[in-house]
């Protein structure tokens, strides 16, 4: 008799071992090994096959670039952050916390693509076609081409796809699809991997634009295992907490654009919609106050003006609190060390708080001399004008380095009616507003 096969598969990521482990050597969880049976198994090794025929290797010079077509959602955010507009035969997977407005924003583009005329299908596996009903009313988005199926079983879905033809699906969400053919639970690694792959699948061989919404662990990465991510076309992730009005949709991949686009929503009572008047949305010129400071970060090719704001109070404990919130730690520990050794200012019996207005997450340098100058505003209690701006990055030994497309976050400045700037270099372009060039740390004292 044949020796029994067994194969483990991790729950968190994926990994597959002849041997169960209690702690996972690709992700680090623990205890999250369990046993396949047969029929999983030859499912794990049908979706990590190649299933296309044997070709032969083609001279890249001899390949035709392919035309991509887009059409548009009919929202502007969501077309900016998708590289001009939806692909078909595109998988797209968008993620983040409950209630940030996921259902709502795909809930309104099946509407606007439906009113192009396009059939547009809907799959809900956690609400009834009553609540998405409901929640349509709301948002106006009744449409004659817009289809609803409350399904969480794949085979009838694929049966729907035969019964009519669609141009647009929503699938919400793919946690609580499953296949009947697979015997383990709804959301489990084997369950998603085997739909993800089915609906990859339907994308590519039908030409239909699929988006996906994937629901989120503690940590805020998607729920499921890490291949979700890589078969997917387009990850896009919502940032911002539920009790703001502003939400930020961030690309992380794309197959078929940049990724370093964002859009920007507002969530109304008519639902999320394309935020207007972005640039005036994360800074307050109406009030003059110590501890603030304004700076213009990139976010892909849109330039964003943003307050930052710092709180420097007498610590009354033994360790000084540091914390930021929208700004890395681990740099504010750098900034407040080489304001100590450069600038002298005894920061050490203090603590520090940072936040960055709007929710947004600074991921750039451009933004260390604005956090310095809000940090000495703050400790000295003497106000910034809100018609100074700064600009630049701050190295370990007190120099102030130029950042790129200075140009372009002046001009957004100019556009805010902000008439200085304090950069590390004097831009390429005669500057719209006056500039003062600031190249090292020290210089910042002559401000204040």
């Amino acid at each position: 008799m044949a020796k029994k096969k067994v194969l483990f598969e991790c729950q968190h990521c994926g990994l597959t071992t002849p041997k169960w482990m209690g702690k996972c050597t690709n992700c680090g969880a623990w205890d999250s090994f369990v046993e396949l049976n047969e029929h999983q198994q030859e499912v794990v090794k049908q979706t990590k096959s190649t299933t296309s025929k044997s070709t032969k290797a083609i001279s890249i010079t001899d390949i035709v670039e392919e035309e991509i077509y887009r059409y548009s959602s009919l929202d502007p955010e969501l077309d900016n952050v998708l590289g001009g507009g939806v692909v078909p035969g595109s998988l797209t997977l968008i993620g983040g916390s409950p209630g940030v407005g996921k259902s709502t924003l795909l809930l309104k583009v099946g509407s606007n693509i439906a009113s192009l005329g396009k059939n547009v299908l809907y799959v809900t596996g956690e609400e009834s076609a009553g609540q998405i009903k409901l929640r349509a009313n709301r948002l106006k988005s009744n449409e004659d081409k817009l289809y609803l199926l409350s399904e969480i079983r794949l085979d009838q879905i694929l049966v729907e796809l035969e019964h009519r033809s669609y141009e647009f699906i929503i699938i919400d969400s793919i946690q609580t699809i499953y296949s009947e053919a697979i015997t383990s639970a709804p959301g489990s690694v084997t369950q998603v991997r085997q739909i993800t792959f089915e609906l990859m699948r339907i994308a590519k061989e039908r030409d239909i634009a699929i988006f996906i919404i994937g629901h989120i662990t503690k940590e805020g990465s998607i729920a499921g295992p890490r291949v979700l991510e890589h078969m997917v076309d387009t990850v896009l992730y919502f940032e911002g907490d539920s009790s703001q009005e502003l939400r930020i949709l961030r690309g992380f991949k794309n197959r078929f654009g940049p990724t370093s686009e964002i859009g920007v929503f507002e969530m109304r009572a008519e639902g999320l919609v394309s935020a207007t008047d972005v640039a005036s949305r994360f800074f307050n010129r109406n009030s003059t106050q110590s501890g603030s400071a304004l700076t213009v970060i990139m976010e892909g090719s849109r330039p964003i003006i943003l307050e930052v704001q710092a709180l420097v109070s007498e610590s009354h404990t033994p360790n000084s609190k540091r914390q930021a919130t929208g700004f890395d730690n681990n740099r504010l520990n750098m900034l407040l060390a080489l304001l100590e050794r450069k600038l002298e200012i005894p920061l050490s019996g203090y603590d520090v708080f940072i936040n960055i207005t709007g929710g947004i997450k600074i991921t750039e340098t451009a933004a260390d001399l604005a956090i310095l100058a809000a940090i000495i505003s703050s400790f000295r209690d003497r106000a910034i004008s809100k018609e100074t701006i700064f600009i630049g990055e701050v190295s370990l030994v007190g120099d102030v380095r130029e950042v790129y497309a200075l140009d372009v976050r002046l001009k957004e400045a100019k556009m805010q009616n902000i008439t200085k700037a304090l950069v590390a270099k004097k831009p390429l372009e005669k500057s719209p507003i006056k500039t003062f060039i600031v190249d090292e740390v020290t210089k910042l004292l002559e401000w204040y």
